[in-house]
């Protein structure tokens, strides 16, 4: 290997290499022009906005359905027409203190994972935890922060959080209601200030104290399948 010759990575190679590849996107895409589709009568149409692939399907063919049978084998979509909190809804939320409660969205048990709301009302805090898989958050309202660290995350917020990173999120004073989107991947451990495991949940337990609560809010405990994949 070492008497290969090293990469072209020169200046004065750079832009006859990155004229060859802009000619053979062209020649691939053929014309298509901005990723937009031409119509049947050869206009383009950029306020439709429909990225297709380089097979130049038309608009019309573009916005035609799938004619074919989906995978047998295939779990149903799950669809949540409103997230955000109605009065009509309370019951919805799974308590798991006075001021913390979550909704759930989706107890993947095939998977592993779960997607749910979790809510804070007033201040407060989730107590020091950490994930052995990684963990997507959202923030839908208010804000809240880790106390190990600087940054705050506040509405419109996203949130990728490591695997193995202990931390204590932590909602501060003055607001009144604090709704993040999270998505978990395997265990939530909860930890002693030294890092010591001394709790956990997960998909299962989740389900388990959501099955609860619709029981005893007179949902019953089959409301939380339509949740479960």
């Amino acid at each position: 290997l070492s008497s290969l010759p090293p990469p072209m990575m020169t200046r004065h190679h750079k832009q006859p290499q990155f004229m060859l590849l802009a000619l053979f996107v062209v020649a691939l895409c053929g014309d298509l022009v901005d990723g937009f589709a031409p119509t049947s009568q050869g206009r383009r149409i950029a306020s439709d906005r429909i990225l297709v692939k380089a097979t130049a399907e038309t608009v019309d063919d573009a916005y035609k359905p799938y004619q074919g049978e989906q995978p047998k084998e295939a779990l149903p979509e799950i669809f949540v027409p409103q997230v955000m909190p109605d009065f009509d809804e309370e019951l919805l939320w799974v308590p798991q203190t006075d001021t913390v409660s979550f909704r759930p969205l989706c107890f993947c048990v095939s998977s592993g994972y779960y997607v749910n709301l979790l809510r804070v009302k007033g201040a407060g805090l989730l107590s020091r935890h950490k994930h052995p898989g990684p963990v997507h958050g959202h923030v839908l309202k208010g804000k809240w922060k880790y106390l190990e660290h600087d940054w705050v995350a506040e509405q419109g917020s996203y949130v990728f959080e490591p695997p193995g990173e202990i931390h204590t999120l932590v909602v501060p004073e003055g607001v009144d209601e604090m709704i993040t989107l999270f998505h978990v991947t395997g265990s939530l451990l909860y930890c002693d200030p030294e890092g010591k495991v001394i709790g956990a949940e997960d998909v299962f337990t989740k389900l388990e104290t959501a099955k609860k609560h619709y029981k005893e809010v007179g949902l019953g405990e089959e409301f939380v399948q339509q949740f479960v994949r």
